[in-house]
């Protein structure tokens, strides 16, 4: 019964909190400046992620890049919320995120870009369009997996998009994602790969115990003069050795 009533509070504060992030959208961003939409974006995905009784910390590293295209793994649906509560960024991300109940408008609100998958002419629009946001000085952070992957593992990264670094000519900076318990395990209750719901593992988090969202910026990588595919490997290869040296440390493992 406690856990049921924990769900509920826990759901009604979302439903307010997402009333407000609609709110600024539709009656503030389209009149303030950019900076003001960043400080506005990384308080409401704090206080989002709060609520879902997760904490966010950024574990060392690099420092990150203001002007730059930012790379990730991909475990959940709080990937998004996590990067945006420590450095806000103009996101693409794969079409099916429109479709999740009201965080998918409202991810589309605040500028998020959608990418169906197999649509080659709508790539190649949104590649112009980040090639020219890159260029305005934007942050634009992808997620090069296409899908998530359970928590510790990445997949294969996907080329494409990468080729909009190059043609800017702005680095390239991997962010590697934990999720993490209170013993500093990786947290059981975020693996969203598989054929899980995202309603069905909202209630998962929202119903289990609290989780540490660790966000680690790594070094950045120049794009000028480079490949899609070498930019793409070693932005991969990048994350898998930092989520890897995570692990063995937390294993008690020398690295």
């Amino acid at each position: 019964m406690a856990s049921k009533i924990k769900l509920a509070f826990r759901l009604g504060r979302i439903g307010v909190h997402l009333c407000a992030g609609l709110a600024a959208c539709a009656l503030v961003f389209p009149w303030t400046s950019a900076a003001r939409r960043a400080r506005i974006t990384r308080r409401w995905s704090r206080r989002l992620l709060g609520i879902c009784g997760v904490s966010v910390e950024q574990a060392g590293g690099a420092a990150a890049l203001e002007h730059a295209m930012i790379v990730s793994n991909h475990v959940s649906w709080l990937d998004i919320f996590v990067i945006n509560a420590l450095h806000p960024c103009h996101f693409v991300a794969k079409s099916e995120i429109r479709d999740w109940p009201v965080l998918g408008w409202l991810a589309d609100k605040g500028g998020t870009v959608f990418i169906a998958r197999g649509n080659r002419r709508e790539l190649r629009h949104i590649f112009k369009s980040m090639v020219a946001s890159l260029q305005a000085g934007q942050r634009v952070a992808f997620f090069p997996e296409g899908t998530t992957a359970a928590p510790g593992t990445v997949l294969p990264f996907h080329a494409n998009l990468f080729e909009a670094a190059v043609d800017a000519r702005v680095p390239v900076q991997p962010f590697a994602l934990r999720y993490l318990d209170a013993g500093g395990a990786p947290h059981g209750g975020i693996d969203f790969s598989g054929e899980m719901s995202f309603a069905q593992n909202m209630i998962q988090v929202l119903s289990g115990p609290p989780v540490r969202a660790s966000l680690t910026c790594l070094a950045p990588i120049e794009a000028a003069g480079a490949h899609r595919r070498e930019l793409a490997q070693a932005a991969h290869d990048a994350i898998a050795a930092a989520l890897s040296a995570a692990q063995n440390r937390g294993l008690g493992v020398p690295v």
